[in-house]
This record gives C-alpha cells, structure tokens and sequence, in this order.
C-alpha cells in the first residue's frame, strides 16, 4: 500500500509540474524560425507516409483497395459461418462481461473431455489460473485501443470526404466486424503464451505461429507471425499513437489560440512525458487506468452527444433520412459514386474498431479465465460500443451541425472544410459542431480528444510491445528500446500534418488484416469447437 501511495504522490507532482509549465513552453515555442520543428518534421515523414500508404492500399478495381474488400467479404463470411454471432450472442456476452458465468471457471463442468479437443496441452491443467485481467478489464483495456480520436476526428473526416452516407456504411463495417473481432479474439486466448511469472503472451503471433503448426503449416505460421508483428509494431507507431497526439495536439492548439510552427513538437514531448510515466507499469497499470478512463470518458462523451442530438429533436429523422439517402446516391464532392463513399466508411470504421486487424487479440489474451470462447464473446462488443454507437453519435452531431449549409461536405478532397472562412480538419471540426451547442465545449472536447488519445496510446504500446518480444525476446533492454521508439512517434505525431499521419497510420493498421487473415481462415473451426465447450459448461452448471 506505501509503495502505491509514494507511486500516485510522485506522479501528481509530475504532472502539476508539467501543467505549470506547459503556457510558458509552448509560448516560447511560437518564437521558433518561420520553417520551425514541426515543418521539417513532416517533410522528412510525408515521403515514407506516401511509400507505405501506396503499398498498402493497391487498388484491384474501380478504386477499390483489395484490403477494404479482403476485410469486408471476411467479416460477412464469419457473420453467416457462425449464424450472426453479432445479434445472436449480444445477451450473452454482456452477462459474460457483468460475471453472470463466473462460476463455469471455478470447475471442471461439462464433458471431461471437452477441455482436451482442440485446446492447448499445456495449458490444460487449469487456464483460470493463467491471465492477468478480468473479463471487463480486458475489454476496457480492448475498447480503450478502438475507442479514441477514430471515433472523434475519424468520422469528422470520413463525413468531410464522403459526406453523411458515409455514416451508414461505418455501422454496417461495425456490424459485420464484431462477428470478425469473436473470431481472432477467442483464438488469441485459445493459443497465447503463459510465462513462469504467469505473464500472458498472446495475439496473432502465437495463433499463427501455433495454430497454423498444428494445421501442418509450420513453415507458413513462422512467417505470417513475424510479417504480423513487424506490421503491429508499425500500427502502433501510427494508428495506435502518431495519430492520436496528432488530433490532441490540434484541439490543445486551437483551444489555446496557437499558430507556431513548434508548439507541436512542444505538445508531443508533453504528451510523450505523461504516457511514458504510464506504460512503465505492463498490462496491470494499463488495465487500472483504462478501466476508468475510458468507461468515464465514453459516458460522458455519449451523454454529450446525447444532448445535442435530442435538443435538435426535430433534425434527427432529417440526419437519419440523409444518411440513407447519401449512402446510396452520394452527392459529396469528389465522392463520385456508391463505391467511393462505402469506401471511405468501411476505411474509417475498421480504423476505428480495427476488427480484422487482430491488435485487439492482445489485450483480450491477458484474461484470466479457461474457456477462449468466453473472451471472444466479449470482445464482439467491442465494434458495436466503437462504431455503432459512438462513430454513428459523432456522425448525427456533426450532421446537424451542418443542417444549414455550415460547410460543403467533399470540401477539396483533403479532409478540411471550411467554415467561416477558416479551415478545419478532423477533431477541429468536431469541436466546431459541439461549441455551437455546448456553451464551453471546447473545453470538454479538449479533455476528452486528449484522454482518449492517451489511453489509445497506452493500450497500444502494450499490443506493439507484445510484437517487440515475439521478435527482439522478452528482455529488459528490448522493452525499453521499444518503448522510447513509441515515445518518439508521440512526438512525431504531434508534429507531423493530419493528412502524411493519418496515411501512414491508415497503412500501418490495414498492413496487419493481411497476415492475421491467414491465421482466421485456416482456424476459424478451431473457434467453433471452443463455442461449443463454453455453451455446454455453461449448460452444465445450471
């Protein structure tokens, strides 16, 4: 208890620290030459943006990336294989998360040799001993890795581009994701690793490396897993981190009226000091601090949505109607047909709920229970908390905010708008439609970007960290090399233009479906066997 109490006095003093100081530093800042830092930060990052984005993203037809229709056909044949898990299995996986089966973990229920089929040998003796997070820990930590500034400056920028038919196409991709995230999230508990110390090891590595041996695929397994955590490592370097300071850094810029060209850079090592104080702690500190941020953070963002949405009571079947409407007949400048605009929301929901992606699995493997079904379920709430219900919040928002005519939706194709007569992009547009009807709102949305930027940020070290090991071993040097990489890339972001980031962010999480995609098609049956091991324990102990 001393040692936690001198842990939580040491860091409030750090970060009383840092808030005194940080007007001062940043108004110095704005004395930096005319090309500052933060300019000749993104020009030496936009040519590798621009080479990992054009590799990743190749086109097969009519402007269609092979990634986005890989992800998507994927998640429908999951949706069908396993009969609608999203809608079937909804019930059940809340109460698994509210502990309704605890109970199934405390004994050996059902079939004695259920527990044998298809599981891990070694891991047999009693897997509810193994795992370092409840139920709702992981997903908390989970969700805090989907649920950040995807949700807040990704809608804004996928309404910017595509306009409000966008929407509709972001709740479909959340829909046909959560059957995606059960599949790779009860293979990641299903064949994770458990160390001496009882430390969890999990993610698509080891279902690759493992399963895929068991298939007889060995040589194939070794492969996609190292291809898989090189691409992890990457995705959060981009996605996971470089684009969350990214957003929090322009609405902590707009808020406090700051146009130097080094007040990014600033901002990032600001933002690089806090979430390095965090991520010291591995997956238990990440999973305390994620359990109450993000539930907080969520409610209140939602209930501010909320407010919005019902005080413009009479706007809501005008928002809903144009979102159907503009999905299947898109108007949006530079959208230019169906495809264009169900593009550009699958891209930005499966940014935001990363189903496919695999990275979720992580987090999901550190769970203390025997039964990989029971994560799975789960974790398929995940996409639906993530995209259908914040993304589609965000999106009504900003819909009704531009009910009359506030800003042309396509704009120039970039991403930015205009309203009133000043550009604004991602979370800045966000922020616009919140402040009309949210006196000091920006204020709130400030915290809010920022927090979730920050617990993005350290669930995501955790998953690129995890990657590090299965490659460079499970040494202390290596964490810490891995670990002031990931705070470099803080500051990158921060420094770094939304649109070079976002692209490389973009490439880096998509890079990830195609080896992880691997591991679900040749394992998908393996997930069946072990659905069918969890309903019957649960049967069994009725």
């Amino acid at each position: 208890m001393t040692k936690i109490l001198i842990n939580s006095h040491t860091m409030k003093r750090i970060l009383l620290s840092i808030l005194a100081f940080i007007i001062p530093i940043i108004t110095s800042a704005q004395e930096t030459t005319e090309k500052g830092l933060d300019q000749k930060i993104d020009e030496a990052f936009q040519p590798v943006s621009d080479f990992f984005s054009n590799v990743i993203f190749f086109e097969i037809f009519d402007g269609a990336p092979f990634v986005i229709i890989l992800l998507v056909l994927s998640a429908l044949f999951f949706t069908l294989y396993f009969g609608f898990p999203n809608i079937r299995y909804f019930g059940k996986a809340i109460n698994v998360v509210r502990g309704k089966y605890d109970d199934v973990e405390d004994h050996s229920l059902g079939d004695p040799d259920a527990g044998v089929d298809g599981d891990i040998p070694d891991t047999i003796r009693d897997e509810s001993k193994d795992g370092e997070v409840s139920h709702f820990q992981a997903l908390a930590t989970a969700v805090s890795g989907t649920v950040g500034n995807g949700n807040i400056a990704g809608v804004a920028l996928a309404i910017a581009l595509g306009g409000p038919g966008a929407t509709f196409w972001m709740i479909i991709c959340g829909l046909l994701g959560m059957s995606t995230k059960f599949v790779e999230c009860t293979l990641g508990v299903q064949y994770r690793d458990v160390g001496e110390d009882g430390t969890v090891y999990g993610g698509p590595m080891y279902y690759l490396s493992k399963g895929l041996k068991e298939k007889g695929f060995k040589t194939l397994g070794r492969i996609t897993a190292v291809i898989f955590a090189i691409f992890c490592i990457g995705g959060s370097f981009g996605g996971g981190n470089a684009a969350q300071s990214n957003q929090a850094t322009i609405v902590l810029k707009e808020l406090m009226g700051l146009e130097s060209t080094g007040a990014g850079t600033v901002i990032g090592i600001i933002l690089a000091i806090l979430v390095g104080i965090i991520i010291i702690g591995g997956i238990k500190r990440i999973a305390s601090v994620t359990e109450k941020v993000v539930p907080l953070m969520a409610v209140m963002y939602i209930l501010a949505c909320l407010y919005i949405i019902f005080s413009n009571f009479s706007l809501i079947d005008d928002a809903i109607g144009l979102i159907i409407k503009e999905a299947f007949n898109p108007t949006a400048f530079g959208v230019g047909s169906l495809i264009g605009v169900l593009l550009i929301g699958f891209k930005r929901a499966a940014f935001s709920n990363e189903a496919g992606a695999g990275s979720a699995s992580i987090a999901h493997s550190a769970v203390k229970t025997k039964y990989s079904a029971s994560e799975g379920l789960v974790a398929l709430l995940e996409p639906f908390i993530d995209t259908v219900v914040i993304c589609t919040m965000t999106a009504l928002v900003i819909i009704i905010f531009n009910s009359g005519g506030v800003f042309t939706y396509g704009g120039d194709g970039s991403g930015a708008v205009l309203i009133d007569g000043v550009s604004y992009e991602g979370a800045g547009i966000t922020a616009q439609a919140f402040g009309k009807f949210i006196p000091y709102s920006n204020i709130f949305l400030t915290i809010a970007v920022v927090l979730f930027a920050v617990s993005t940020m350290i669930s995501w070290s955790y998953y690129g960290l995890q990657s590090w090991k299965y490659l460079f071993g499970r040494g202390k040097k290596a964490d810490l090399t891995y670990k002031l990489l990931f705070l470099t890339f803080v500051i990158i972001g921060a420094a770094a233009s939304m649109g070079s980031i976002w692209a490389f962010s973009d490439a880096m999480i998509f890079a990830m479906v195609f080896p992880n995609m691997v591991g679900l098609f040749f394992l998908f049956p393996v997930v069946k066997k072990q659905l069918v091991r969890y309903f019957d324990a649960i049967k069994a102990s009725k």
